[in-house]
């Protein structure tokens, strides 16, 4: 990747990389130990990684913390700043399993119902035997990562479904998947009765709080929508896909995200179903080595080694198959668990983690896609930064 030069950047948005910015609820000073120590970790990696712009958000001690970075256009120059708009790809996959969670705390759906009851078009396929619980833990029996590039549409989308054949038996092994995790929230959307953008939007989003969270991004607020950068540093945004809504759809900001956190760090403030449903994220399915597997959130015992939390999201763990062992039953929410998940977009890269048991939270936002090596590098330095300051 080409690395980002100082030659290339005007000196506002350059002072603004090397410096950072930092806007915080409880007030963080511009020569504190948590700002000096955070920008010691983003600086470099931006510079390594030729970010053009990152928004990190922290929660530690009831206080939340914003530090923000160089531009969200290279274009424009505009700085990043708490308003931008950021895509965070599969962090996506934790809202609709939330929003799955809200959908059974409502009566309107059983995780170990067929997936085909929801979906009468389905009925008489492989999807009579895989369970929602299934599709939600990328259990259902070898769902690819991706669709193939030919399907695209809803007819095309239906009919791969229908005509799927699974590598594994149903609930053995798990195989990391847009298409499975896609159509459990589509399903969930069905159990609900209305389309999935618009539960989101004006049911779950309201119901955690969030103000400045989309699944399509209003006229009035792509201003604020950050330009994305691919690895060779081409300007590019999500595009329309097959359940791309489910699996990969929110723009969100910062401080929107880190209080989506804050609701799984302390959900009893929460409305009672949307606890319901927070719990149901968290709660464990199964194992695959050091990780337990929720619904969208990844979990592991606290504290956890960098090695171990890098292994948990390498290349490895998203393209290759993974034998499974099931938790009968679901293991309750753990306070004293670390729970993470990354997401990318072909221009964005994110990364989010929350420790219930210290109340600590971490967002990392940027407008590229770098390696999830260097993210989680990334936020285990912050989170130890926090651990000291806690």
């Amino acid at each position: 990747m080409r690395q980002i030069t100082l030659s290339g950047l005007t000196m506002a948005s350059a002072l603004t990389l090397l410096i950072g910015s930092s806007q915080a609820l409880a007030g963080t000073h511009l020569n504190s130990p948590l700002k000096s120590g955070i920008d010691a970790t983003i600086r470099p990696l931006m510079h390594q990684q030729g970010i053009p712009g990152m928004a990190v958000a922290v929660i530690v001690d009831g206080q939340r913390h914003y530090f923000n970075y160089g531009v969200a256009s290279k274009d424009n120059q505009q700085p990043v700043d708490n308003d931008t708009l950021f895509e965070v790809g599969s962090v996506s996959k934790t809202f609709t399993a939330t929003l799955a969670g809200y959908a059974q705390a409502n009566g309107k759906l059983a995780l170990q119902d067929p997936a085909s009851q929801y979906l009468p078009a389905l009925r008489g396929s492989v999807l009579d035997t895989v369970t929602l619980l299934q599709l939600g833990t990328y259990t259902a029996g070898g769902l690819p990562l991706q669709f193939p590039d030919e399907v695209q549409g809803e007819a095309k989308t239906l009919d791969y479904y229908n005509t799927w054949k699974p590598t594994f038996s149903p609930g053995t092994q798990r195989q990391y998947s847009n298409p499975s995790l896609g159509l459990f929230g589509y399903l969930a959307a069905r159990s609900l009765g209305q389309p999935f953008d618009e539960l989101m939007e004006h049911t779950l989003f309201p119901g955690l709080a969030l103000k400045h969270s989309y699944i399509n991004v209003p006229k009035d607020q792509l201003d604020h929508y950050a330009q994305g950068y691919d690895k060779q540093n081409r300007p590019v945004r999500v595009g329309p896909g097959p359940m791309d809504a489910e699996a990969y759809g929110v723009k969100t900001s910062a401080p929107d995200l880190l209080q989506f956190v804050a609701g799984n760090l302390q959900p009893e403030h929460l409305d009672p179903l949307l606890q319901k449903a927070v719990a149901s994220t968290q709660s464990g399915y199964y194992q695959v080595g050091d990780m337990t597997q929720g619904l969208g959130w990844e979990r592991y015992a606290y504290p956890v080694s960098l090695v171990r939390l890098m292994a948990g999201n390498s290349s490895q763990m998203a393209l290759e198959p993974h034998p499974v062992q099931w938790l009968t039953p679901a293991q309750l929410p753990k306070a004293n668990a670390l729970y993470n998940k990354t997401g990318s977009t072909n221009g964005f890269g994110a990364y989010v983690l929350f420790v219930p048991s210290k109340q600590i939270g971490i967002v990392l936002l940027a407008n590229k896609n770098y390696p999830n090596e260097e993210r989680v590098k990334a936020a285990h330095a912050i989170l130890g930064l926090l651990e000291s300051a806690h």
